[in-house]
């Protein structure tokens, strides 16, 4: 349940002398988010006691905070006492900071701005503004919320796990030799869970030993011996209540939050230590950050997700799932990303995939194989000589190479299998000084490792780059998408997330490409904000500051001077 936000209907207002501009950043804001429907906007759970905000209204004050380059809740707190505008979007209502920061941290504040690139894609696509009908993709590091000095390492952690389990294991056959403990998979019992199993064994045995000792007579000969190993058992049991158990623990935790990543940061789990642009120590110095991918399209942001992968080409399998399910890259028949993204598996993935796509990527060397220091490079093997009915190559010095064998290799990252045909220079070649450079300096015959896939999806890129609509598009990259990101840092000023969590950033940079598509679209379009087009329009409410305000609400009656128009 919610309280009733409607803008203008419980308000009777009289416009005297000034009124905000068509374009006004808060009238396009305002327009846009009452055109969602409310079946997108509402959570379908109810709850009990005082109704909450509205979300719509929410989500407006947040869209045009951050367009004022205020991300602080208390910031925005004030904002709604003190910046007309702001007030009016939220219908003069009084906002405590922990509800703003509540709603912006909540998973329906996730759902929601993410529906909200789904419409504005539709709005793009209705109004032609959809450029060479391409999606271009890049990404960009941004600094996490996170202390820059809580890191934890991966290799550190698994040395010390190793020798915790040595050590473990050693006193594992201590106990067993005792005959405390029954036996079990030494595996298991370098777990958690065994070494719990360990400690209780080992007190329920200090426990017998107690009884024993107080049934024995003090003078027994021989009654010592009990005792002792009661004092060195009781050892065992600390040690492992108070230290195996903690640790292990703690190395199993960290493993899991590693998920295939080489660190994170202790207060933000999410965030992976990664070099950034802005290194102002010049010392190559590892911050935590997240890697924003941002797929836009005559320079608004379509879509957009936050990764722990330093690297770019890692991030493209799951950006491209993540644009189709939304139903955001069936508006686009070709895809534009750098040559970051240009390897074997990205190009595999479209071609089995998104075969229905033409894409504009680039690989490493595709730039510097253009040179005519390349072309002319005689260590370059596709600068030699290929005989394809026999199979073999001839360098530019004359030797001969063979085919030898096929063999396969394991992507550790991907998990990919790439087939490779390997050729070896013959043994025995025309003349001798061919057969002393037939071989490698320690003496073995020198090979060529050549993958026909990676080749065969390489002239194909390169085939479409060359084309006159593959130029064309692909030089519209840079103008495009680059951009988005200077704005970010240096126009909107968000140079680092403020929020921690990886759902919670996704709404955090969220809120604030929106709010970038927003003020573009705006200032650009030059109308008046009645004339958006979607296809779900449920509210028609124009947006004015007014010199004099009547609001009716019970016996309140509020006027607003000329004299504060240093609020607009």
């Amino acid at each position: 349940m919610y309280q009733n936000y409607i803008t203008g209907q419980t308000a009777l207002s009289l416009n005297l002398d000034f009124s905000i501009p068509a374009n006004h950043i808060a009238s396009v804001i305002s327009e846009f988010v009452d055109s969602i429907p409310n079946e997108v906007i509402l959570e379908t759970t109810s709850n009990t006691g005082r109704p909450a905000y509205h979300p719509a209204m929410m989500l407006k004050i947040l869209l045009f905070a951050y367009s004022r380059r205020v991300f602080s809740g208390r910031k925005i707190e004030r904002m709604l006492e003190e910046n007309l505008p702001m007030m009016i979007l939220a219908d003069n209502r009084k906002i405590s900071y922990h509800t703003i920061n509540n709603f912006r941290s909540s998973d329906h504040a996730n759902k929601v701005i993410k529906q909200c690139f789904v419409y504005f894609t539709s709005l793009l696509e209705d109004e032609g503004l959809i450029r060479e009908n391409a999606v271009f993709i890049d990404g960009t590091k941004i600094e996490a919320d996170a202390n820059r000095y809580t890191f934890v390492w991966r290799k550190a952690i698994e040395k010390y796990h190793a020798k915790l389990k040595e050590d473990v294991s050693a006193l594992y056959e201590e106990l067993i030799n005792k005959e405390v403990v029954k036996a079990m998979a030494e595996e298991e019992a370098q777990t958690s869970q065994g070494l719990e199993i360990l400690a209780q064994e080992t007190e329920k045995e200090v426990e017998k030993l107690t009884e024993k000792i107080d049934r024995e007579p003090k003078a027994i000969p021989g009654g010592s011996k009990n005792k002792a190993k009661r004092r060195e058992l009781k050892k065992i049991a600390h040690k492992l209540r108070k230290d195996f158990i903690p640790r292990a623990k703690k190395y199993e935790e960290a493993e899991e939050i590693f998920a295939g990543r080489n660190s994170y940061s202790k207060t933000d789990h999410d965030a992976t230590f990664m070099h950034m642009k802005e290194d102002h120590m010049k010392n190559g110095q590892l911050k935590p950050g997240y890697n924003i991918q941002a797929a836009t399209t005559n320079q608004y942001i379509v879509d957009f997700a936050p990764f722990p992968n330093p690297t770019d080409f890692r991030t493209f399998e799951p950006f491209l799932d993540q644009m189709k399910s939304r139903g955001i890259l069936d508006k686009f028949q070709n895809i534009v990303a750098d040559a970051g993204y240009g390897s074997e598996y990205n190009y595999s993935i479209l071609e089995e995939n998104y075969s229905d796509k033409n894409y504009q990527i680039p690989y490493t060397q595709y730039e510097k194989e253009q040179t005519r220091k390349y072309k002319k490079d005689p260590s370059k093997v596709d600068n030699w000589y290929y005989n394809e009915e026999e199979d073999y190559y001839v360098d530019k010095s004359g030797v001969r190479f063979n085919f030898k064998y096929y063999s396969q290799r394991k992507d550790r990252s991907t998990g990919m299998v790439r087939n490779f045909k390997i050729y070896e220079a013959d043994e025995f070649q025309l003349t001798e000084e061919l057969t002393q450079l037939a071989k490698t300096k320690t003496g073995r015959q020198r090979q060529i490792h050549y993958n026909p896939n990676w080749q065969y999806l390489k002239e194909k890129a390169k085939e479409t780059l060359q084309s006159e609509e593959g130029k064309r598009i692909y030089g519209c990259r840079k103008s495009d998408v680059e951009p988005i990101f200077g704005h970010m840092k240096s126009v909107f000023g968000m140079r680092r997330t403020h929020l921690r969590g990886k759902k919670k950033v996704e709404t955090d940079v969220g809120i604030m490409f929106m709010t970038m598509n927003l003020k573009k679209y705006g200032a650009n379009k030059k109308v008046k904000p009645s004339n958006f087009h979607f296809k779900n329009k449920k509210h028609r409410n124009s947006l004015k500051i007014m010199n004099f305000c009547v609001f009716i609400s019970g016996l309140k009656i509020e006027f607003f001077s000329r004299h504060f128009s240093y609020l607009f």
